[in-house]
């Protein structure tokens, strides 16, 4: 069926991916730095699968080396999942514009560089899934983690607009928008259980809804109507709130 193109591969939530996505018949790239530490993972996947696997280095911030990483895959990929996430330290970001850049280059920028190599490719053949996994998080800015949400946000409003524009192509885009998932992202993090997805529950959305063409979809569900409400509180009385 052929390559998918895993991006963030180490992450917790691009494992659940890559495994979904080879027991449904497909090949898998899994990019990452230093991705020799995902050698034995893949291997794990081949020998249950009996798919291909291979690791390849991918440094998102590294934008320099973005189309040579590209041009140089042997066969191009069918679809790419982006699983890039940076939490960071929001205090931090306060005082210390180094940590408010790398959340955004890390969440927004760096993932730009790449999806647009990948897009042009795809709007050539006319053909391609762009999966990019966002956050609850962009939907309104709260001082909880702002900069990781403004981030956010704007890679939302970048797939909105390439889903927009490769729509004619035959090119899907689809919009994740986790809340609560329990990796190691989170680890430490006392989140609601009713409220936190698995990495194996994110995934199983994720291919059912690229699956189905969707374009925009919540994991766990109730997160769309949670965001709706949050949205909808009026500014003269959120920016009172703690939320």
């Amino acid at each position: 069926m052929g390559y998918i193109l895993i991006i963030g591969a180490k992450s917790d939530i691009a494992k659940a991916v890559a495994r979904k996505y080879a027991e449904k018949g497909n090949n898998l790239y899994l990019a990452a730095r230093n991705s020799s530490e995902l050698k034995e993972f893949a291997k794990d996947i081949g020998i249950r699968t009996q798919m291909d696997v291979k690791c390849l280095d991918l440094d998102v911030l590294d934008y320099a080396s973005h189309q040579c990483f590209y041009d140089t895959l042997a066969e191009k990929p069918i679809g790419v999942v982006s699983a890039v996430g940076y939490l960071g330290d929001q205090d931090k970001t306060q005082s210390h514009f180094t940590e408010a850049k790398k959340i955004i280059d890390t969440n927004y920028t760096g993932l730009v560089s790449l999806f647009n190599i990948i897009a042009n490719d795809f709007e050539k053949r006319k053909s391609g899934f762009i999966v990019g996994i966002s956050s609850v998080a962009g939907d309104r800015g709260r001082k909880s983690n702002y900069m990781y949400g403004s981030a956010k946000a704007a890679f939302t409003a970048y797939l909105g607009g390439l889903r927009n524009r490769l729509h004619e192509a035959n090119v899907q885009v689809l919009t994740v928008k986790p809340g609560f998932v329990a990796t190691k992202m989170t680890e430490g993090l006392d989140l609601p259980k009713k409220l936190t997805a698995e990495p194996k529950e994110v995934a199983k959305v994720i291919y059912r809804a690229q699956q189905q063409d969707k374009n925009v979809v919540y994991i766990k569900w109730i997160w769309k109507w949670i965001m709706l409400i949050i949205k909808n509180i009026p500014e003269w009385q959120f920016k009172k709130m703690s939320i």
